[in-house]
């Protein structure tokens, strides 16, 4: 249902402030200290205002918050022009970037390259993909985020594209990061050199990798993602136009294989923390008996994917969304107009002692079924985001995640020393400010 249009006090003023003259929360939100700090929870509660980059933005934080506005029963939250601010130059029209009846329709022609069927035929791939990558680990001191980063776009590029990159790998990862970190560029306009002009460089270099890929593709019915989208069509058989094959090609890609890499790396550096579960999942990888997962294997993996779930918990791959209202709505009360940026904090709501005991420990357990934290609150555990936006691509992300630590744990056992603590850049998408250093043991 619509709501009329009011003056805030009727439904009650939101709390918040604009920070410092001219600049606001602009320099605490580009490094991500707004995220992942629970003061303004504390302070302001579960729906504040801050001022960034001179405008206004509503913060919804804790599950009830969060869950309101990526639920959108109201309709009034829109993803597109909300990401549109920060990302809509470098991954124009994606999945992600667009809403209501135009979204439902793409959504429900790329999930025909999401069926299980579809998943268990990408398997094979990922696999064989993750070994070859695999085998170059050397022993000794060892950083495990960028060979995760590398492994991880070759394994999405390979999969969803059937193709190897090879001289063009490097290329095309640094384009990806410069579309990623383009997103919180201080200056938002073209100055070479700067991120918001990489950014538009990078966006160009994955144009001209794919646009002249796609005769092919159409012409070819083959087994990979970019086939898929390319033949896929809708109940009264609409198809995606090339733009939209492109578009959504380099917004999958990017979600792809930055998502896996984060969780694989924080995975990576609390089993480290962790040797007990590291060598629990070992013992589980062990007795699954092959050298590569099956897709009937995947649910064997029952502590990996505990380990998994606390990971994502603890370092969220995708710590907040952003959203705009296109017409005046309401949240928990609180009146908001139309043309309102709202961010949503998936991160603090991992993290509310009120709905997680203990939240910054470590306990996979949390997850086990005679526990279940997760489930304290419909919408405590959403690192996949929630409603119609929820991640099209989770099954396969849990898939690849799971497919890599398998292989990882058959063939190395990896350390840290007891007093490490992995320091994280926020400012984009979470990642080791140091590239999580090991010491790599090959089994």
């Amino acid at each position: 249902m619509a709501i009329e249009s009011r003056e805030a006090d009727d439904c009650g003023a939101i709390p918040g402030d604009g920070g410092l003259p001219l600049l606001g929360y602009t320099a605490q939100f580009l490094s991500g200290k707004l995220t992942i700090s629970r003061e303004r929870y504390d302070r302001y509660g579960p729906v504040s205002w801050f001022r960034v980059f001179g405008i206004k933005v509503v913060t919804a934080q804790g599950p009830d918050a969060c869950g309101e506005v990526l639920q959108n029963r109201s309709h009034a939250f829109a993803s597109g022009p909300g990401w549109s601010f920060l990302i809509g130059p470098f991954f124009q029209r994606g999945l992600m970037l667009l809403d209501f009846d135009e979204h439902h329709l793409h959504r429900r022609i790329m999930q025909q390259a999401f069926t299980s069927d579809r998943l268990a035929g990408y398997l094979e791939l990922v696999n064989s993909t993750l070994a070859a990558g695999l085998a170059g680990w050397p022993s000794g001191d060892f950083h495990v985020y960028p060979a995760i980063k590398q492994l991880t776009l070759d394994v999405a590029t390979r999969t969803f594209m059937g193709a190897q990159l090879d001289a063009d790998a490097s290329r095309l990862n640094t384009a990806f990061v410069d579309c990623v970190r383009a997103g919180t560029a201080a200056l938002r306009f073209k100055v070479p050199g700067l991120r918001w002009s990489r950014g538009l460089a990078g966006r160009k270099v994955l144009e001209d990798f794919l646009y002249p890929q796609l005769p092919a593709k159409r012409a070819d019915a083959g087994d990979d993602l970019f086939s898929a989208l390319c033949h896929a069509r809708g109940e009264g058989g609409e198809q995606f136009t090339d733009d939209d094959v492109v578009n959504h090609m380099i917004f999958l890609l990017m979600a792809a294989h930055d998502t896996s890499t984060i969780t694989i790396t924080a995975m990576a550096y609390y089993l480290a923390k962790h040797p007990e579960w590291q060598e629990r999942c070992r013992a589980e990888s062990q007795a699954v008996g092959t050298p590569t997962v099956g897709y009937a294997d995947l649910a064997k993996l029952s502590s990996l994917d505990l380990v998994m779930k606390e990971a994502m918990r603890l370092i969220t791959p995708v710590p907040g969304v952003m959203r705009k209202t296109v017409r005046d709505t309401e949240l928990l009360g609180h009146f908001i107009p139309a043309d309102t940026y709202v961010s949503v904090n998936l991160y603090g709501a991992h993290h509310l002692s009120e709905y997680w005991p203990d939240p910054e420990h470590f306990d996979p357990e949390r997850f086990a079924d005679d526990r279940r934290d997760d489930k304290v609150h419909r919408n405590a555990w959403m690192p996949f985001g929630n409603g119609v936006h929820k991640c099209i691509g989770l099954h396969f992300g849990g898939m690849e995640i799971k497919a890599a630590m398998h292989q990882l744990l058959l063939s190395y056992r990896w350390s840290v020393p007891p007093d490490y603590e992995m320091p994280i850049d926020w400012s984009s998408l979470p990642r080791p400010k140091d590239g999580l250093p090991v010491r790599l043991q090959r089994l």
